[in-house]
């Protein structure tokens, strides 16, 4: 088989979640860069990372890199590539761009090059004059970043985050990815319980079952390249073998998700049966003052609302208080809580033990962590992220 470079993207703040993926799936060639990781695989190694991955945001087929200053270089460079080793002649070619600090300033007047150029060498190769582009979907990204075009092709479609359970949104929600991302930060393995006490639609808890139970995210969806020739069926079918192959659905996981908001959780309930985690997954309405003291070890990762999302200051701050509160009369957990308001940990009443920049979209949020607190010599401590 042959060998690619393909980039895995990731939110700011969780690289280094996709790397140890990555390592997991057997990728130890790779370079850790902001809002990526770059590897080398083959056909097979392109399936199963689009099926297993987590915390990544998508997969692209690096194509080519030059220098490129001016739209003749970028023309040239672009219809130098071996686009026609990649894509069929009937394919589909949107071309998404960005610029930043290149002197090729126009995205519009980039993508309009890079298009031309790319049809242009594939109608070289078929000795045709007009593509049909009735086939699959091929979309092309070009990137330029300080003169330096980056030309991918994406591997994935639909972002990584679309794992399929999720139909229907309530408000503000978080990202799959973005929970992963926050269990995956925790090291939790499934072996002490884990607490959304502010669940809202269910996916921290969802995802956090999934990693547990081993399943994989992508197995119930499709992907752009699974319609591209140069990717066999066989590796598609050998990487969906493997995930039912490993699911571990009889695994006791004790999952908690809790919220006051009834709609929210007649959301999580049906997200968590279409995602196949509905008995790991126990649900409740109750606000967070109603969190009873647990003894022994466990793990809280949350997200609650803040200003920018919902409700009014005044009011997150009170909650803020009422979460320190409560959560204070668990010393056994560690405590992760992601969360962009300035002043949480003014309220909360205790300083982090470790912050974690990430953005929530496109909100800069912070990761409180919290370590609990050391057991008897004679347990085993918790995921302290």
């Amino acid at each position: 088989m042959a060998r690619y470079e393909v980039i895995a993207t990731a939110a700011f703040g969780l690289e280094s979640q996709v790397a140890w993926e990555l390592k997991a799936l057997g990728h130890e060639d790779q370079m850790v860069e902001q809002g990526r990781v770059r590897f080398r695989t083959d056909e097979v190694g392109i399936a199963r990372a689009n099926v297993w991955l987590r915390v990544a945001d998508r997969l692209q087929l690096v194509v080519g890199e030059f220098p490129a200053s001016t739209f003749d270089e970028l023309y040239d460079g672009v219809r130098g590539l071996p686009w026609a080793d990649l894509i069929a002649r009937d394919a589909a070619l949107p071309v998404d761009g960005k610029s930043v600090k290149s002197t090729l300033t126009s995205v519009p007047a980039v993508q309009g090059v890079v298009k031309k150029a790319v049809v242009d060498a594939l109608a070289r190769r078929h000795g045709l004059t007009v593509l049909p582009e009735t086939g699959a979907r091929h979309r092309i990204l070009v990137a330029l970043r300080e003169n330096l075009a980056t030309l991918t092709l994406d591997l994935t479609g639909d972002g990584l985050h679309r794992r399929g359970y999720r139909d229907l949104v309530g408000t503000a929600p978080l990202k799959e990815t973005m929970a992963a991302g926050l269990v995956s930060l925790a090291r939790w393995k499934g072996d002490w319980p884990l607490v959304d006490p502010m669940c809202g639609s269910g996916t921290i808890a969802i995802e956090a079952a999934m990693q547990a139970l081993d399943l994989a995210p992508g197995l119930r969806r499709a992907f752009d390249a699974e319609r591209f020739r140069f990717m066999p069926v066989t590796a598609w079918k050998a990487a969906r073998e493997e995930a039912s192959d490993r699911a571990r659905a009889d695994r006791d996981v004790r999952v908690f998700a809790s919220d006051r908001d009834p709609e929210a959780l007649a959301l999580a309930e049906r997200h968590a049966r279409q995602a196949g985690v509905a008995a790991a997954v126990r649900l409740s309405r109750a606000p967070v003052r109603d969190l009873a003291p647990v003894e022994g070890r466990g793990l809280i990762v949350t997200n609650p609302p803040y200003a920018e999302r919902l409700g009014d200051g005044p009011e997150v701050e009170s909650l803020y208080r009422q979460m320190g509160e409560v959560f204070g009369r668990l010393p056994g957990w560690a405590i992760h809580v992601l969360c962009a308001h300035e002043g949480f940990e003014r309220h909360y009443g205790r300083m982090a033990d470790k912050r974690r920049k990430l953005y929530n979209g496109n909100l800069r949020c912070q990761l409180f962590q919290y370590r609990a607190a050391r057991p008897p010599r004679s347990e085993e401590s918790p995921a302290q992220g």
